[in-house]
């Protein structure tokens, strides 16, 4: 696919110039978003992101344009399991809502420039060294094993701070209370960062380590350097306004965490796959490419990326939907143990067992459905 200078010059520009939007016209002024402004602006950045992939499909081809897409579905999850973190990070140094927005834009472009970083490190790996393609598809394999293995994030109450963030504590003089959305503040003429500054960082620090598998995934993808800067780039535009959409959300997708792992583990194949075949490891089949097993074509890809999205969604919510109403039957049952009930009864020793046995039944279902 060759990508004219200019193209990429207008494809950066668009994307700076959303940004800038974002800032001047959301950020600027400190607000909490409305459900309504959080879903109108969630649709306007996926409709761009929809939009430039139906003209890389027209002016590219189909192959390009499935490639693009399928990059930009995946990225566009693994951003949204991100979010759980991104929340954990807000709750943990207390992020008043209206200076969320701030934080997570600044976040996010931090984030954009990174990952162009490695992106253009991962691409000139690849055109250098084929074995890159076996790196990034064990590394896929063991982060699909790991997210298996958490089962989700039922388990993350509380955010842990790395070295990085200790660090800065050490270094810089830092504020215990927030000052508004102002990163830094000076008191009695010393200048102090606030923990908006500090969560700023960690969210930041923490797409380092998100960096490791968005990125030999979408490689795993399409090695179209163009694509995958623009998968990227598309599937964090939005974020923002992603995360108020569907902050209250996040605990109900339960089975997210299964659903990336059986993605991440497709793509970790697909690369140790592509590897085979374009194999020049001497030490491995004389250097010779292996073909036993055929490569996996796009359109697969994309199916199997969309299909295990909708039944993670779908069965996420209809799991969240049986605990939900073990609980309403649970509270019936304990409304039920009452004297007023026992008076309905008759006092008949045999029905009150029931109503007894009933309602233990209906609390030891709904502690194993807490426990789930």
């Amino acid at each position: 696919m060759d990508v004219p200078t200019w193209i990429w010059a207008v494809t950066i520009a668009g994307i700076v110039g959303m940004l800038v939007f974002d800032f001047v016209g959301h950020v600027r002024t400190p607000h909490a978003p409305s459900l309504r402004e959080a879903a109108t602006w969630s649709a306007v950045y996926v409709g761009i992101a929809v939009v430039f992939g139906l003209l890389v499909w027209v002016f590219a081809g189909g192959q390009y344009g499935g490639e693009y897409f399928a990059g930009y579905i995946t990225e566009k999850s693994l951003s949204v399991d991100n979010l759980f973190v991104f929340v954990l990070i807000m709750a943990s140094f207390g992020v008043p809502r209206i200076a969320q927005q701030k934080v997570l834009l600044f976040g996010i472009t931090f984030a954009l420039v990174l990952r162009t970083i490695f992106i253009l490190v991962g691409a000139a790996a690849i055109e250098e060294f084929s074995w890159v393609f076996w790196v990034f598809g064990g590394i896929l394999i063991w982060t699909a094993f790991v997210q298996a293995r958490s089962g989700g994030h039922s388990g993350d109450e509380d955010y842990q701070e790395n070295a990085v963030l200790k660090l800065v504590r050490r270094v810089l003089p830092t504020t215990e209370e927030h000052h508004g959305d102002r990163m830094t503040v000076q008191l009695q003429g010393k200048r102090y960062i606030t923990p908006l500054a500090i969560a700023l960082i960690a969210i930041g620090t923490a797409d380092i380590i998100f960096a490791v598998d968005s990125i030999p995934a979408i490689f795993g993808l399409t090695q179209e350097t163009y694509l995958v800067f623009a998968a990227n780039a598309f599937s964090l535009l939005g974020l923002r306004q992603l995360f108020f959409l569907i902050d209250g959300l996040l605990d109900r997708l339960v089975y997210l965490a299964y659903g990336l792992a059986v993605i991440l583990a497709f793509i970790g194949a697909k690369l140790v796959i592509h590897a085979m075949h374009t194999n020049e490891l001497s030490w491995l089949n004389g250097g010779e490419h292996i073909t036993v097993i055929p490569e996996v074509p796009t359109w697969l890809s994309l199916a199997v990326i969309v299909v295990t999205l909708v039944i993670t969604t779908v069965a996420s919510l209809r799991h969240d939907k049986k605990v939900r109403q073990r609980r309403t039957d649970r509270d019936a049952g304990r409304s039920g143990d009452g004297p007023a009930d026992a008076g309905r009864s008759g006092g008949a020793p045999a029905d009150a067992a029931a109503e007894l046995s009933g309602a233990g039944t209906t609390v030891t279902t709904s502690s194993s459905a807490r426990s789930d």
